[in-house]
């Protein structure tokens, strides 16, 4: 596995050493000791799948106080583009954020430590989009952002006034009425 460093601390894209032959492909999409090789450390203790249609935003949300979570995504099926907004308070890179076209051919992962919202646009007809977490869910400790803030300057590669989303998604503020809890 290839562990690439991004412009922001801490978020890695993750290339795995593909072997292709007639029959298919076959990859290593998690290895412990590599990550902790890396100086990646976590315990992943939860899965999660989802299955999405073109233009669908999911998120950007995230999970606050001792309920933070770690996630390792990729694409099973698809191409999405993935986002990661760094919300550690005191960080040099707090608001910015990570933006990476992931693809069940490209089968690239990116690594979010805690402390970021996340969400993806799916960019294909359908996406199934997969992560582990290293925390599980609660969901008295979710949040989120609004996905189309133009504070966050996030060019999702849809048409954002189209985009499919939740209406609990839409309710989110924005990043400037925002009160960080990291």
């Amino acid at each position: 596995m290839q562990f690439i460093k991004t412009e922001i601390e801490g978020v890695y894209i993750i290339e795995p050493r593909v072997f292709e032959d007639e029959r298919g492909y076959f990859f290593e999409s998690y290895n412990k000791a590599q990550f902790e090789e890396a100086g990646l450390h976590y315990d992943f203790v939860q899965d999660n799948q989802s299955k999405s249609c073109y233009g669908t935003v999911r998120g950007l949300h995230f999970q606050k106080g001792e309920h933070a979570q770690a996630k390792l995504v990729r694409v099973l099926e698809g191409t999405v583009l993935d986002v990661a907004v760094d919300l550690r308070k005191g960080s040099a890179t707090y608001g910015r954020h990570v933006a990476v076209e992931l693809s069940a051919e490209n089968k690239r992962q990116l690594m979010i430590p805690r402390g970021f919202a996340h969400g993806f646009s799916v960019l294909s007809d359908t996406a199934v989009f997969a992560y582990k977490c290293d925390n599980l869910y609660c969901r008295e400790s979710e949040g989120g952002l609004r996905f189309d803030d133009p504070a966050l300057g996030i060019d999702w590669r849809i048409d954002v006034r189209r985009a499919l989303t939740s209406e609990k998604d839409k309710q989110y503020p924005s990043f400037a009425d925002f009160e960080t809890c990291f």
